[in-house]
């Protein structure tokens, strides 16, 4: 069989990246593909949920007070088996665990790094077979590396992120990570069980036409977002015509597609939920670096949601993110001032 050299692994991406850095140890290239490995797993199970008793609800309750569904039980203990018995990670948090795990033994105690989850985005969809994603943002530890991981390794601005990325299981699995230096998107190739560049240096269009928010809690918003979301139900859109509402409620796929075709998602705060639903480290804070690093922006209306200070591992937060022109729109009806 004739081998196809002009099709590159994500680990031989990873192998390269590093030889562009003589100082490099490869602990980074480690701690992703190990997140790789999660993610094939967890593909397999998604694929197979309406055949084997992994779907519907699991009888627990998480940290936020949601219903946990049996396959967000299985893609958590992947993700934290990988990287507790790999080398490249001294600890975890997960948006399904109330406190993060220090992987406290002689080998994980000497990685640089920490990892912060949410093993399946968009769980509600697990029932119905629509897209759902992981979520994942990659720090380097602040304490002293030989001792345990603290709550301070976790509680980071999302702009100290070194990494982050997300995997989304649709009708192809796709696998898209940020460093600083870009964004690269990976196909899984079933032929191969191998993650294979797809979409190299992405760059989110300044535009886009569509736009995701969940409508029906439209009378909820502040009256400047409503008016921003009537503003996009009548704006000239590149094709001629109004921009058209595309709302899956998993913020992987909305988020996704307005990296790969511009656009842009808000989950805004509401009149009884006015910090908003999504949680900061593990959905915002990843998704604002790459969308940033990719040439977009994100805010919480108000701040860089990059530059806002955590208190806790589960701190909530409002989100408006995606193309650069659409995010300028936005702000200006935000900036008027109207309440």
């Amino acid at each position: 069989m004739l081998v196809n050299r002009k099709v590159q692994t994500l680990d031989e991406f990873t192998i390269q990246q590093m030889r562009d850095f003589p100082n490099a140890t490869g602990e980074l290239a480690n701690l992703l593909r190990d997140i790789g490995l999660a993610a094939k797993r967890i593909n397999v199970e998604v694929n197979k949920a309406g055949l084997v008793d992994i779907l519907g609800e699991a009888g627990q309750v998480n940290v936020q007070g949601e219903d946990v569904k049996k396959l967000d039980i299985y893609s958590n203990n992947q993700l934290m088996g990988v990287l507790k018995h790999g080398i490249s990670c001294a600890g975890i948090a997960s948006e399904e665990i109330d406190d993060f795990i220090a992987f406290n033994d002689p080998v994980s105690n000497q990685s640089k790094y920490v990892c912060m989850f949410d093993p399946l985005d968009g769980s509600g969809n697990i029932d119905v077979n629509v897209s759902i994603g992981t979520i994942f943002g990659v720090y380097r530890r602040v304490t002293p590396i030989g001792t345990p991981v603290t709550k301070e390794d976790f509680l980071q601005q999302g702009k100290k992120q070194i990494a982050a990325g997300y995997i989304v299981y649709g009708s192809s699995t796709m696998l898209v990570y940020a460093t600083r230096r870009g964004v690269n998107g990976f196909t899984l190739d079933p032929s191969i069980g191998e993650f294979t560049m797809s979409h190299p240096s992405i760059q989110i269009p300044e535009f886009g036409q569509t736009y995701s928010v969940n409508h029906g809690n439209f009378f909820k918003y502040p009256k400047a977002v409503q008016q921003y979301i009537t503003h996009c139900q009548k704006k000239e859109a590149s094709n001629g015509g109004p921009y058209t509402q595309r709302y899956l409620g998993c913020m992987v796929a909305d988020v996704h597609r307005c990296l790969i075709k511009g656009g842009i998602f808000m989950y805004p705060g509401t009149t009884n939920k006015p910090e908003g639903k999504l949680r900061l480290m593990y959905e915002c804070n990843p998704f604002a670096f790459i969308v940033e690093v990719a040439g977009g922006t994100a805010s919480n209306g108000k701040d860089r949601i990059l530059d806002i200070e955590p208190n806790s591992l589960h701190q909530r937060s409002p989100i408006f993110i995606g193309s650069k022109g659409m995010m300028a729109e936005l702000h200006e009806f935000i900036n008027k001032g109207v309440e």
